[in-house]
């Protein structure tokens, strides 16, 4: 078993690859707290030319994260040939989910992809701030609401983004 110290990050590649971007930048240049250990740095080099392949690399970055994250744009819930499979392989590997909604939204709206339907995850809106709380604190609040038998949907209360401001 590997080390677990990753972030996966998925997105539409399409048109919401700016905000992954944004989030690297966070990271690396405004001397902010906000870090995440990048799964998409391992395996970069690829045979992208069969999903297959594609698909082997990206379980090996989820095998090595100990969160998913999710970015949820205007498009994500029609995703079927990586988005989809990237939730559901999340799902059976038990990584806790972080969906963030890019339109603002701090709970579960109808932008949400139907793999996550039920499934134990916190949404939270796009911001530096939550994405740090939110990584720092959903996989232990995840493991306890598990083994508690609890499922579907959780955000954060206007105080915790009070706290934040």
């Amino acid at each position: 078993m590997s080390y677990r110290n990753k972030t996966y990050v998925a997105f539409d590649g399409d048109n919401d690859i700016k905000y992954y971007w944004l989030m690297k930048a966070w990271k690396q240049t405004d001397g902010s707290a906000f870090n995440f250990y990048d799964a998409h740095d391992i395996n970069t080099a690829r045979d992208s030319s069969y999903e297959e392949s594609i698909k082997k690399q990206l379980r090996i970055r989820m095998e090595n994260s100990k969160v998913f994250v999710l970015l949820i744009g205007e498009n994500t819930r029609y995703l079927r040939k990586f988005v989809k499979w990237e939730i559901e392989t999340a799902i059976k590997l038990d990584l806790p989910i972080i969906a963030v909604n890019l339109n603002g939204s701090k709970s579960k709206d109808s932008l949400c992809p139907s793999s996550l339907e039920e499934q134990l995850t916190i949404f939270i809106p796009y911001g530096k701030r939550i994405m740090q709380y939110a990584l720092e604190n959903w996989p232990n609040s995840y493991a306890i609401y598990k083994n508690a038998g609890e499922s579907g949907a959780y955000y954060y209360k206007d105080n915790v983004y009070e706290k934040l401001e």
